[in-house]
């Protein structure tokens, strides 16, 4: 990973394959299933029992041998099975059982008839025609196998893994250790809410919006503070943090400006791997490392900061978490705006999506496409992607959309 001064070459997908050379963090944790929602799962997950462990009905009805019935013959009711109550005994030729949904089927039963198909009292059921072998009935390990693999390692923890986990007779997971991540912003003209805000100061928001979005990916995090323009103090900041972390995230000061100190100060006490990425808005983002540990020094304007750490933080933290899944799904729209631009660079357009009267997925782009208007953000519902080459939007255009769902997960 060697230092580079320019890369306006190194793509989005390029720059996810240098950054997932970096070592993943060691460490991992037993926890109870109720403790793992969100984690990243450090080992394969192997059934102890098969799901369901017996052969059950899908359907309320009645459980019968195929063989021993003709069509719309009528048999005796041997007895009822429900869910958690078997009949007990084997089911004798000749004759049915009532039984319900998630009952088990008696040995010797393979079919199940609707309850809405058949005529019954209390002590005989008339079968319907021409039903196939093995109708409404769920085999058993019909879901899982027993020691089959049902979940695998590096796998971000979801509701729907937990509950197969469960399934699959796991009370405990071993999942990674959270990953240790620290940040700072820098600016003389930032002041955090709350605090007297002189003229031509602002407020930071950047690092409540990092904190936050690190936060959701499972992060602990660790906030450094507001670090004034000045070289040694952003330089003794960050070195402080890589000791204290997995990872340092900081915003702002990584342009080419005479008050952008965050590059130089990072290329004292570590390199990077490269700055600046042919995005828009995101351009200035480095990544690099401090004495070893990975560092992201993502731009100063609000929505350039999100951009860029969804674009380049998000898969850094997850690759280092020992997530194996670094991408997020996409899925196409229709432009339903018209937008002047240069070809050169990706750029990322803040959107709305929904759906017209034939179900086509449309989008509407914000009403400006400036890199500091934060509110930008809560208005949309996503990025809407253009391609390098493209110049000028017109409505009726296609692209992919890159919904904030995924990003935040």
């Amino acid at each position: 990973m060697g230092t580079r001064d320019s890369v306006e070459s190194m793509t989005i997908e390029k720059a996810v394959v240098e950054i997932a050379k970096y070592p993943q963090v060691e460490g991992t944790q037993t926890l109870p299933l109720a403790d793992c929602l969100g984690r990243v799962l450090a080992e394969d997950v192997i059934a102890a029992e098969a799901v369901p462990a017996y052969a059950s009905s899908a359907m309320d009805g009645f459980a019968f041998r195929h063989v021993d019935a003709e069509a719309g013959e009528r048999l005796p009711i041997q007895g009822r099975a429900a869910a958690g109550h078997p009949l007990g005994e084997p089911l004798a030729s000749g004759r049915a059982v009532r039984i319900f949904t998630g009952g088990m089927l008696p040995a010797g039963a393979d079919t199940v008839a609707i309850q809405e198909d058949c005529i019954a009292d209390d002590f005989f059921v008339q079968l319907p025609a021409n039903l196939s072998a093995g109708s409404n009935c769920r085999p058993a390990g019909d879901d899982i196998r027993s020691a089959s693999r049902v979940l695998i390692a590096g796998s971000r923890l979801r509701p729907q893994d937990i509950g197969l986990a469960a399934s699959a007779d796991r009370a405990f997971l071993s999942v990674r250790r959270r990953l240790k991540v620290g940040i700072a912003t820098t600016g003389d003209e930032l002041r955090a809410p709350g605090d007297v805000l002189p003229p031509g100061c602002i407020r930071d928001s950047n690092r409540h919006t990092i904190g936050a979005a690190l936060r959701s990916l499972g992060a602990e995090v660790t906030d450094y503070g507001i670090v004034p323009d000045d070289r040694g103090l952003i330089r003794d900041t960050l070195a402080r943090a890589a000791d204290e972390n997995d990872l340092v995230l900081s915003t702002g000061g990584v342009s080419v400006g005479d008050e952008d100190h965050v590059r130089p100060a990072v290329q004292e006490i570590g390199s990077l791997m490269f700055w600046r990425l042919p995005i828009k808005p995101g351009r200035p983002v480095a990544v690099g490392n401090i004495e070893g540990t990975p560092f992201v020094g993502l731009p100063g304007n609000p929505v350039s900061v999100m951009i860029a750490f969804w674009l380049i933080g998000r898969p850094l933290l997850l690759h280092l978490s020992g997530a194996t899944n670094l991408h997020v799904a996409r899925f196409p729209v229709v432009a339903m705006f018209e937008y002047h631009r240069e070809p050169g660079r990706r750029e990322f357009l803040r959107g709305r999506v929904h759906l017209d009267e034939a179900g086509t997925t449309c989008a509407t782009a914000y009403r400006s496409s400036s890199s500091g208007m934060l509110s930008s953000l809560t208005w949309s519902d996503g990025l809407i992607e253009i391609p390098e080459d493209h110049g000028d939007i017109h409505e009726g255009d296609r692209f992919q959309f890159v919904p904030y769902t995924g990003l935040m997960s």
